[in-house]
């Protein structure tokens, strides 16, 4: 490891207790790399408006910065352990290529506020990504909910047969909930777009820095304006990424639930892709639901990680080493969660339904509900007509059409409203 920026003189580096405070940095780093070079030219840009840096000296870091960027891409530069993290390899590299240009490219900066900003950008690509796959699960369980509104399938409370449903229902379910997941992503997102870079350890820097600049560089809608609060926010801003996320997930660990008990042999209302389906290790007549079941579980990983961050934040005001730690629950947390995500699309406009099956599945008793309300509408008061669609007696082989076209109350199978999903879809641009 080169030099450390803050060693003192006369005072040893003790190699296991530097081993501690690096911890993953170097790993994780590889993560926000790119970012942190993204970051590192904004400033660069910003210490040359303020006569820190000549226009020659910032064409030549600009130039390496950019090639330092290439050769990450390429694998042709490593970020190893021979570095601290992420930001003292930059440092070392463009003093490597430019000498005292190079060393000048941390003026105004801490390294916190480098991580800072880096994982801002990174927090805004991750909600980016969040909110197209939500909007693309959500567009495909819309137009699947119009080619199938009229599919009969049971309904289920209390995971018992309850009233009869329809495939349109049950996309319409999904199509509204990744909707909402969809438009939360984008409002947290807008809400954390904001420029920390220049606040460096909390308090400012003795330079006239042209943050204005800077923040529009990097594309951030606003310049987050208070140092102390640039502090403050670390964590709750990761926090809101995170449970924006888990808004998806929760949805994903539910309708995984719902294929999982749907692919059952007692169910058999589904047939998956066979690519989401994997052989048992020891039973040669089954094909098992992993990638359904792994995405049902991935939800913990995400919560996990929102838990850890939270429990990292129990401090006083300012920076605070502790703060380090987010990066890894960050990382996993969104790693593993998108990955998760990012299977459900292909999931859900390949699945098929056994029409058979839920035919099958639609008893006489699942009619008792339109019974009971039939009685009410001919006047009888709705707790007699209650009693009355309870008797076993008064139920018969009903019409599922029928009782799905009776379902007229808003969003019903009857009154499925998904041109009102539309316009709300199509407003998530």
């Amino acid at each position: 490891m080169s030099d450390l920026l803050w060693q003192k003189p006369g005072v040893r580096v003790d190699a296991q207790i530097q081993a501690f405070l690096a911890g993953d940095d170097v790993v994780l780093d590889r993560e926000f790399f790119l970012h942190d070079i993204e970051a590192s030219r904004a400033h660069a840009q910003g210490l040359q408006r303020i006569g820190m840096l000549t226009a020659e000296e910032l064409t030549s870091l600009e130039r390496e910065l950019a090639t330092l960027a290439h050769d990450f891409g390429s694998g042709a530069f490593v970020l190893d352990t021979q570095y601290e993290d992420g930001h003292s390899a930059i440092e070392a590299r463009l003093t490597e290529r430019l000498g005292d240009a190079g060393r000048r490219i941390h003026a105004g900066r801490s390294r916190n506020d480098q991580i800072l900003v880096a994982t801002r950008l990174w927090l805004k690509d991750k909600l980016a990504h969040t909110q197209a796959l939500s909007r693309e699960v959500a567009g495909i369980a819309l137009d699947r909910a119009q080619a199938e509104r009229d599919l009969p399938m049971p309904g289920y409370t209390h995971l018992q047969r309850a009233v009869v449903s329809s495939a349109g229902m049950w996309w319409a379910g999904w199509a509204e909930a990744f909707i909402d997941n969809a438009q939360r992503a984008a409002d947290t997102r807008a809400w954390v777009d904001a420029n920390p870079l220049g606040t460096a350890a909390g308090y400012g820097v003795n330079l006239p820095l042209d943050r204005d600049h800077v923040t529009q560089a990097l594309g951030f809608a606003r310049m987050q304006v208070s140092p102390l609060y640039a502090q403050l926010s670390r964590g709750k801003f990761e926090l809101a990424a995170l449970e924006a996320l888990n808004s998806a997930m929760l949805d994903l660990r539910r309708l995984a639930w719902d294929l999982s008990l749907f692919t059952t042999g007692e169910f058999g209302f589904v047939r998956l892709p066979a690519q989401y389906t994997t052989g048992s290790s020891i039973m040669p007549n089954k094909r098992n639901p992993d990638v359904v079941e792994l995405m049902r579980g991935t939800y913990a990983s995400v919560a996990a990680a929102r838990s850890e961050i939270e429990h990292l934040l129990s401090l006083p005001g300012g920076y605070h080493r502790d703060l380090q730690i987010s990066k890894g629950a960050l990382f996993h947390g969104f790693g593993k969660g998108l990955a998760a995500l990012a299977l459900l699309p292909d999931l859900l406009r390949n699945l098929e339904w056994n029409v058979e099956r839920m035919q099958a599945a639609l008893e006489p008793s699942m009619y008792a509900t339109d019974l009971a309300v039939d009685l009410a509408k001919q006047g009888v008061p709705f707790r007699e007509a209650y009693k009355q669609a309870a008797d076993p007696q008064r139920w018969a082989e009903g019409d599922a059409a029928a009782s799905l076209a009776a379902r007229t109350s808003p969003g019903a199978a009857g009154a499925l409203r998904l041109d009102a999903l539309r316009r709300r879809f199509d407003a998530l641009g």
